[in-house]
């Protein structure tokens, strides 16, 4: 096969809000070959920023965009997308969004040839990786994944709607916390406690709220381990390593996870060997595709921590997230997007359903096993022109 077209389209809700919600607005990328298969991606980043990456100019040596370096290329089987990993990362060494705009694009390709081989990405992902679970995709427990309420008492309805769905795990995240006091912070762990249950897992995200402070992360997972949390989550910023470690070697009285704002294979490797966190998190979206978070599951796996899915987009996100490590079976935590914009819910004709065993599985289907609604493409879909003394380099107004 060889790729005909790439194709990055930027989608987004009517109104945009300060929310951490990153479901507002979303690129999703489309890859077409000569052979009629295509794949689509979605990336989770500034979608408009992404974009340039696509289209902006050759600079230099260093400065190609995706487009430029993709078009015309063969695409036989999973080697040559790691060759166009290596070749687009390459090209664009001086493109500092350029992990985060690629994913999309490495997403589709893993999609159109497991549609070529009539065969899922986890099974490729499981030859071209070495992984030994003999093509077995396992379930997850999927814990629903939500922002704080802004009280106590709205956190506490949150959690118990969830609870009345049939969740028995969720992750409450970032809104007040850490924003006023520990009473205040203690209310809303108590709160999404007693609202889900004493049997219920539930994990807490600061939202890098304590940035380099260690002392006071500890200090509020010491206060937390009375709810017994499975995890806190990012309570410092991604890059404070350093107090990562330290608090690592504290050996505070609840598990340390992050690894959502890593965005390479490096800053991934650096959080596991040197900040010591007990659970990474890894977002296909982020960190240039399929391909560098499967080497981060390795990763994870050669030093004995779990790995465990950043997912707070839509259901293409969360099946390509999914294959990465549907075939280890310790690994057994999924982050479920359980709100979310419309246009998130709408994206694909398909999603990953909660079984009745409280469970998630991935289709049998070949490719991602998601589907794209183009009619929701059509809906939410914001025309943009790029022109470069008067000559347009971009433009995108219909599918």
């Amino acid at each position: 096969m060889k790729i005909v077209a790439v194709d990055p389209f930027y989608l987004k809700m009517p109104n945009i809000t300060t929310d951490a919600d990153g479901t507002q607005d979303t690129l999703v990328v489309r890859v077409r070959t000569d052979e009629g298969i295509e794949g689509w991606g979605e990336c989770d980043a500034s979608p408009l920023v992404s974009l340039a990456t696509y289209c902006c100019p050759m600079s230099h040596g260093n400065i190609i965009n995706i487009r430029q370096s993709l078009v015309g290329e063969v695409l036989r089987g999973s080697d040559d997308i790691l060759r166009l990993h290596d070749k687009i990362l390459r090209n664009a060494l001086d493109i500092q969004q350029i992990d985060h705009a690629y994913s999309g694009t490495d997403i589709a390709l893993w999609d159109i040839v497991g549609q070529k081989f009539k065969r899922p990405v986890y099974q490729l992902l499981e030859d071209q990786f070495g992984f030994s679970s003999q093509g077995i995709d396992h379930p997850k427990i999927p814990y629903a994944s939500v922002l704080f309420g802004d009280t106590p008492e709205a956190t506490f309805q949150i959690a118990m709607r969830l609870k009345s769905q049939g969740f028995k795990a969720a992750k409450f995240g970032w809104g007040p916390m850490g924003q006023f006091d520990e009473k205040y912070d203690i209310e809303l762990v108590e709160s999404a406690r007693e609202g889900m249950g004493k049997s219920a897992q539930i994990m807490i995200d600061a939202g890098v709220a304590w940035e380099s402070d260690y002392k006071t992360a500890y200090d509020r997972a010491e206060a937390f381990s009375q709810y017994t949390p499975t995890w806190l989550e990012e309570p410092l910023a991604p890059e404070a390593i350093k107090a990562y470690g330290t608090l690592s070697s504290l050996n505070p009285p609840i598990p340390i996870a992050a690894g959502e704002g890593s965005a390479t294979f490096r800053m991934a490797e650096d959080l596991i060997l040197n900040g010591k966190v007990d659970y990474v998190q890894i977002d296909v979206g982020r960190v240039s595709g399929i391909t560098t978070a499967a080497r981060i599951r390795q990763l994870a796996e050669q030093q004995g921590i779990q790995y465990v899915n950043h997912t707070f987009k839509s259901h293409l996100s969360l099946a390509a997230s999914l294959h990465v490590f549907a075939t280890n079976e310790d690994f057994n935590l999924l982050e479920y997007p359980a709100d979310g914009s419309e246009l998130s819910q709408k994206l694909t004709t398909e999603k990953l359903e909660v079984g009745t065993d409280g469970q998630v599985r991935l289709t049998k289907k070949p490719g991602i096993g998601v589907n794209i609604d183009l009619h929701t493409i059509r809906e939410f879909l914001v025309s943009v022109k790029i022109e470069l003394n008067g000559t347009t380099i971009f433009d995108h107004a219909v599918l």
